[in-house]
């Protein structure tokens, strides 16, 4: 009897989160992410996405991509992370057995569909994200097919907000054209190994000899990447254990031998492991940066944050604190950042700033002329804050609340007054006031507030309040 594995993703989950709890988002073009001038785009909704924007993308091309409509939003994590608990608890009680790859995508094996036929696991699927919708507000898609391979492809048909069932007998005719950098599993270097003998699809690499796959992405990892690509995946839906940290890391064909080429290797691993930090929905609080040299000696260098952050311009600025350079330890072959600490909670730091700077210096001269006068030279990124003469503060998109007119976000500032947008998840016709920077009735807000999912979430926190 066929077994059916489902996978599913929310789609646009970020963005579509804060148009869920921002009703005037909704139809607009959002990018969410950091807002300074080394921002990264942590999701963005499809309006967004038609003129080109998408996640890990910087934030000065994605604006650029979306022109003057977009609208830039901070991260919220707390909210997504309740929102994601919220979907997957509807998932657990209705599947049974989940995986949950990240805060928006996951595995499903409901043993209620073995032997079922594609119409029976279509209508199943769409009563899931009717269910998701009617309890959340939020848009999922979801693929099936006789295995996670299938699965996941089926999902991405399917976006967004869709059902996409692979039949058996359809597998080969959808998984074969695709590129074989679709095929999970297959990432840069896997997909030059096969280049260089002419695989330019999935089904150029099913039709390999297992003795060519064994050659050139050998024995364990090729083989079972092949019997994917021919169609087999036995792999079971499991629980997976919660990840206690994320990293990326390169090694180079050729040694690194100058500042540039280092910073360059050290910002490529950072990105690589913030894009991973991303889908994993926490913060981190400890960055680590692995370097080994050209005599293949390790050195590994660690510090922690008083607080997690999902921040790239903090978490790439203190792995460029923790770099050395060629000229203190030599010719460099591999460069590792990696995150840990990670938890849930953030906090919303008043000066970011401070932990973005980066002070270069230099102790020798390994690359004279090379380095020229970057000496003390120094990195700053702006913190978008708007300052009172009383002291009060205003992050652009921050969470607020005023007695008279509810709970709000900041829109905007200048000349002393700060614009805010009062509504929220149930919110028909929301309401725009402008106030005093240091009007001491508008007072920040849990973001929380903004689901207005008042007895789901008191019911849904644990004795120490977190959820």
């Amino acid at each position: 009897m066929q077994r059916w594995v489902l996978h599913i993703d929310m789609d646009a989950f970020f963005a579509s989160v804060e148009q869920l709890t921002r009703p005037t988002l909704r139809g607009r073009p959002v990018l969410v992410g950091g807002m300074d001038g080394r921002g990264v785009v942590a999701g963005a909704s499809y309006e967004a996405r038609a003129y080109g924007a998408r996640s890990a993308m910087p934030m000065y091309q994605a604006r650029a991509l979306v022109g003057y409509s977009a609208v830039t939003v901070r991260p919220r994590h707390v909210v997504y992370q309740a929102a994601s608990r919220r979907v997957f608890q509807l998932v657990t009680q209705r599947s049974g057995v989940v995986e949950q790859l990240s805060i928006d995508e996951a595995f499903l094996e409901p043993e209620e569909l073995i032997g079922a036929s594609a119409p029976q696991v279509s209508q199943w699927a769409e009563d899931l994200r009717a269910l998701i919708w009617q309890e959340t507000g939020l848009p999922a898609s979801i693929g099936a097919g006789a295995g996670k391979q299938f699965a996941k492809i089926g999902s991405g048909e399917a976006k967004p907000d869709g059902v996409f069932v692979v039949e058996r007998d359809r597998q080969h005719e959808l998984l074969d054209p695709l590129p074989v950098r679709k095929l999970w599993g297959i990432g840069p270097v896997a997909e030059a190994k096969l280049a260089q003998v002419g695989v330019e699809t999935i089904a150029d690499f099913a039709a390999l000899s297992q003795r060519d796959v064994e050659i050139t992405l050998g024995k364990n990892y090729g083989v079972g990447l092949w019997e994917l690509a021919r169609g087999y995946d036995e792999r079971p839906v499991v629980p997976r254990a919660e990840a206690k940290q994320v990293s990326a890391e390169h090694t180079y064909p050729q040694d690194l031998t100058t500042t540039a080429q280092v910073d360059e290797a050290v910002q490529r691993s950072a990105r690589d492991a913030h894009r991973r930090l991303l889908r994993d929905g926490r913060g981190a609080r400890t960055i680590t940066v692995k370097t080994k040299l050209a005599s293949f000696e390790t050195e590994s260098r660690s510090m922690t944050l008083p607080y997690a952050t999902d921040e790239f311009a903090t978490l790439h600025a203190s792995a460029r604190k923790l770099t050395r350079y060629p000229d203190q330890v030599g010719p460099i072959r591999l460069i590792g950042v990696s995150y840990s600490g990670l938890e849930l909670e953030r906090q919303d730091v008043m000066f970011p700033e401070l932990d973005q700077r980066v002070v270069i210096e230099t102790s020798g001269n390994y690359e004279a002329g090379v380095r020229g006068d970057v000496k003390d030279a120094e990195i700053s990124v702006g913190s978008e804050v708007v300052h009172s003469d009383s002291g009060t503060s205003w992050r652009s998109t921050q969470d607020v609340f005023h007695p008279e007119f509810g709970h709000g976000w900041v829109q905007g500032s200048g000349h002393g007054v700060v614009s805010v947008r009062f509504e929220t998840r149930t919110t028909t016709r929301s309401l725009s006031r402008s106030f005093a920077v240091d009007d001491p009735k508008l007072v920040p807000a849990d973001p929380l507030d903004s689901l207005d999912w008042g007895d789901w979430l008191a019911t849904s926190k644990s004795p120490d309040g977190d959820l």
